[in-house]
């Protein structure tokens, strides 16, 4: 009988201000800014119920890895065209289940500070991973740098460069290390949450990506099958409320914008 009423109060006392027993979850993130997002998120879960462990990941590969191996039960960093090229490539079983952000890729330079003074042969760096790749042709394309072959999807290459009017050299680099790559380079596309991990401000920054009916937004992910979990739906809605969106803003300072 003792036992019995121990095991009672240990699970009452494990019981959330919602009446739903706490769960414990480990959700990969890249550092810095979103990273500090998600202590926000955490915060908002914990009175639900939703303990959340948050793991920083440098890269964009391991977070989808430890999540399909089991070693992660969320991650918060990627958009659809990165996961789909993921699930291609890895055959990876994971599906989004919540929006987070949008940030626009822009085009900075710290040489020039408009796409009309880029000389003949500049050299350009550009992520290496094939969705960013493809969307930082896009901008390049856009701005009338480049033109790439018609219907060229999203996951476009330096292969499916068509014209290239002032010859400019398109440098792949690793996604996290191209922002850092600026001061060697006359300019470089480079994702908006590397760019502020580089020191790069709106100052520096000559062209972006358009933002209406804008395919990348970002969003929690999980392993296909726990899409339904109840502490999912949790995780979720800690995150997609006004005061994760005021946090949103006050880190990103505009260059972020919340997608839900």
């Amino acid at each position: 009988m003792l036992k019995k009423i121990l095991v009672t109060a240990a699970v009452a006392a494990m019981l959330s201000a919602t009446g739903a027993l706490a769960e414990t979850i480990k959700i990969g993130v890249t550092p810095g800014e979103h990273a500090q997002i998600m202590e926000k998120v955490k915060e908002i879960a914990k009175p639900k119920g939703l303990d959340i462990e948050i793991f920083e990941f440098s890269d964009y590969v391991v977070p989808n890895q430890a999540l399909n191996d089991g070693e992660l039960d969320a991650n918060s960093f990627q958009h659809k065209p990165y996961l789909d090229n993921q699930i291609k490539t890895q055959g990876y079983h994971i599906v989004p289940v919540g929006y987070t952000g949008v940030w626009p890729i822009g085009l900075y330079s710290k040489k020039f500070s408009k796409i009309a003074e880029l000389p003949q042969g500049a050299v350009i760096g550009v992520p290496n991973d094939p969705s960013n790749e493809g969307r930082a042709l896009r901008v390049l394309e856009d701005q009338g740098v480049i033109k790439l072959k018609p219907g060229t999807g999203i996951l476009a290459t330096i292969a499916d460069i068509a014209e290239n009017p002032k010859k400019v050299k398109i440098k792949e680099l690793d996604a996290g290390i191209v922002g850092r790559s600026v001061e060697d380079l006359d300019a470089a596309v480079v994702n908006t949450d590397w760019a502020l991990k580089s020191g790069l401000t709106p100052a520096n920054r000559i062209a972006q990506e358009k933002i209406a009916d804008n395919p990348y937004r970002n969003f929690i992910a999980v392993k296909a099958g726990q899409e339904k979990e109840p502490w999912v739906k949790t995780l979720v809605s800690s995150y997609q409320n006004d005061k994760v969106k005021a946090e949103f803003d006050k880190v990103y300072k505009g260059t972020g914008i919340s997608a839900y």
